[in-house]
Order: structure tokens, then sequence, then C-alpha cells
């Protein structure tokens, strides 16, 4: 795999990031519409979209199971979906999000009987050694991209907090479920060990990342995105912890479309979706908004968008977020229109926000495997994207993409994720101090 530069890396990192300035207020969902969303299970599934859901769950589980290096646990950020053996794929850069998403992935799987207990509690432990040690860290924080065997960071490869957060969601939600005192040891010790207030380069929001040659980056993580689990974690630190007033530190700018006004910006639609994977945001409120109620709206207008261009997107078929298109990768999606929008469809969009609009959104997925799963779907599950009048199917899958899909999925489905993430008193202890209160 070719090597991503410094630039490269901010310039996906910045894409991520939003601009505006700080408002508050939102419109809630209904009564109705929020009951529907309280405490989702598989009865209130027909019995075929529950066995659809099912086997999505059951291919990513999989992705992450193989496409894994035994010995480190590390996850390939991409691989084949074409593959029938199920071997590791020849490609060698993990990804240290990918990673984190792979260790829920393996607690799903082992709450849902997909592998041998014994097989998935040997990996967990192996993936926690050796990212204790020896894996390259700085001040507890992880390079975003490394070499699968090894754990040595790539070429020019930034050490991220975000990707860190993600990995770390990943150990802590191992920590509850296993309840195992090896893992409970090396998950608190790779937990606590991360220096936060470093990351903060002595300012009001955490740095974008930091470069070994040239340090930390210049833009920040200063408005809202899928970064509220980085602020949360870093909040409830029992070692080394930030204020909670640095909560109120990154703002929250408003979008506005057909309607729909809720907190977001110019940027891909799974920065609505990232840190609720993991912190139960439901029913629960901070001085700004109902992040949880926030999405749905997000999604809602997101839907809308789509449905305006008059590029075949429809009722059956819509949903667009960073991922994969036909001449690489890139961030797009809307509203507003960023990106080279032009009727590609990407699965995770609407598989990564089932919680906030589950009818619509399996909607969408059932008819995209009765449409085109002959050609989209592989061991793996779906495709990271794919357009249909062009007759191109990705032939890959992504670690990130799969890893929204997968929770999320699991979380409408069961709320699992959620209520064993929550049980790690750090996580409940930083909602309470960010000023989170249930309603």
């Amino acid at each position: 795999m070719k090597a991503v530069s410094a630039r490269e890396i901010t310039r996906r990192s910045a894409n991520r990031m939003i601009a505006g300035s700080l408002l508050s207020g939102l419109a809630l969902p209904s009564v109705t519409e929020r009951l529907a969303f309280a405490e989702p299970r598989p009865g209130r599934l027909d019995p075929a979209s529950n066995s659809f859901l099912d086997e999505m769950t059951r291919q990513a589980c999989l992705y992450f199971y193989e496409q894994a290096d035994p010995a480190t646990g590390q996850v390939l950020d991409r691989a084949n979906n074409h593959t029938t053996t199920g071997h590791p794929d020849p490609r060698f850069a993990s990804s240290i999000a990918s990673t984190g998403f792979g260790l829920t992935a393996l607690c799903i799987a082992d709450s849902r009987g997909y592998l041998p207990s014994n097989l998935i509690r040997r990996r967990v432990l192996s993936t926690l050694q050796f990212h204790f040690n020896p894996m390259p860290t700085e001040h507890g924080f992880y390079y975003h991209f490394n070499d699968v065997k090894t754990g040595l960071p790539l070429l020019n490869i930034e050490v991220s907090p975000i990707d860190t957060a993600i990995l770390l969601c990943g150990v802590l939600t191992c920590r509850a479920h296993f309840k195992d005192p090896q893992i409970t040891d090396l998950a608190t010790k790779i937990y606590n060990r991360v220096d936060w207030p470093w990351m903060l380069n002595e300012g009001k929001t955490f740095a974008l990342g930091w470069l070994p040659a040239t340090g930390f980056l210049t833009p920040r993580w200063d408005h809202y995105a899928e970064m509220m689990m980085m602020y949360l974690l870093a909040i409830g630190s029992p070692t080394h912890a930030i204020a909670p007033t640095y909560w109120k530190n990154f703002s929250r700018p408003r979008t506005r479309f057909e309607g729909f006004n809720y907190i977001g910006g110019h940027d891909p639609l799974f920065v609505h979706c990232y840190s609720h994977a993991w912190f139960d945001f439901y029913r629960k409120r901070d001085t700004f908004a109902d992040y949880f109620s926030n999405s749905v709206t997000a999604v809602r207008a997101h839907k809308a968008f789509c449905l305006s261009l008059n590029r075949g997107y429809n009722d059956d078929y819509w949903g667009i977020t960073a991922s994969d298109w036909m001449h690489g990768y890139t961030a797009w999606g809307g509203p507003p229109l960023m990106g080279p929008v032009d009727g590609t469809v990407v699965p995770c969009a609407t598989a990564g926000a089932m919680p906030f609009l589950p009818n619509e959104c399996l909607r969408v997925l059932r008819s995209l495997k009765d449409k085109y799963g002959q050609y989209a779907w592989g061991r793996y599950g779906p495709c990271d994207a794919f357009h249909p009048t062009l007759a191109w199917y990705d032939s890959d899958v992504l670690g990130i993409d799969l890893g929204i899909s997968l929770l999320m999925i699991e979380n409408y489905r069961s709320g699992f994720v959620w209520k064993t993430f929550m049980q790690n008193p750090e996580a409940a202890n930083a909602m309470r101090l960010s000023g989170f209160r249930s309603y």
C-alpha cells in the first residue's frame, strides 16, 4: 500500500471538522419517534429483517477476526471483499481505529456466539498485550496507520487523538464485557497512561495530531464532529484528566436545510454517528443539546438532501458519507453539498444511522441487497460504495465503515454496545461532569 503523506492525513482529518459558531437549541423528534428508539430488540423486527441484520452482523464480525493479525491483533485498514478463503489480505496497513472497532466486534461475536469464546478471549488478550507493549505510542497516544505485523507507524503518519479514542472505546468495551482479570488490568493500563493534557498543547481544545518531525499539527478539534468521545474519555480519565470545562470549548455550529435545523456543518454524515456507537446519549442532554435527537434530525436532513439532488437517489437508494468512490477515497455528502456526489451510494451511511432512523435505513439496506447483492455483497457484507448505473462496485471494504455499521446495527437490535460500554464508571462519570442529565 502506498504510504500516506502528512499533508494528506491532515487534509483527511480537516475534512472531518466543522466550521461555525456556538449556538444552542434544536428540533426534537416527536414522542412517538422517540419511543421507537427506546430499547430496540429483535422482537420488533419481522423474521426476515432480523435474519438480514444478523447476517450483516455476522459477516462484519468475520472481517474483524480474519483481517487482523493473530499475534498483534491489529486490524487491516481495508481488505478485498471478494475473497472466498478468509485468508488475510496481502496489504499491510493497519488502522488503529479499525482495531478499536474490531475489539468491540469481538465482544459482539462473543455475545452472539458467532465464534468460540476461548478463541475470542485469546485474540482480545493478545491484542491488548501487544498494544500495551511493544506497540509504539507517544504519551499514550497511538499512530493512525501502522504495519499490521510490527506495529511500527507508516511513513509520515501522525499520532492521532481521535483514532486513539476509538481504540480506547474498544479497549474499554472489552474490559466491561469479559470481566477477566488480565483483560481488565491491560485495558486499564492502556487507558490510564494516555496523557490527555499533552495533546491540548497548551490550548483550549485538542490538537488535530502530532508528527515526530514537526510536532503538533496546527488545526484543532475545536468544532462539533465525531470527537465527543475523545473529550469525554479525557474528562473521565482517572490519571490524566482534563477539566470538565473543556467540554464547552468546542463550538456547535448549525445547519439548516429544508426546515431541518441541527448542530452540524460541512461534514460527512459519520460525524453524527461515531461517538454514539459507544456513549449512550439517548434521553440525555447537556447545556447545549440532546445529541441523540440532533443525530435523528441530521439523518432526516441527509435523506432529504440526497433525494433533492436528482442524481438517482430515492427512498430505496440514498446515503453518502466519507468512503471510497471511483477515483479513490473522499469525504463527501451533505447538506450542504460537499465532494463529488455523483449518484454513488455508501451502505455504511444508512447502516451507521440505524438507531436514528431505523425503518427508513433498514429499507435502504434490504433494497440494496435485493437489487445489487450479486455484485455489491461479498464475504464481509456490502462493499464500501457502489454506483450501479456506472457498473462500478468497490472491490474493498473499509474497517472503519464496517465497524460503524456493525456497532450501530447491534445497538439498534439489542443495545449491547451501549449497555456494555457504559458499565465503565469513567464513561458515566465523564458525562455527569460534562453536565449531562437524563430526562
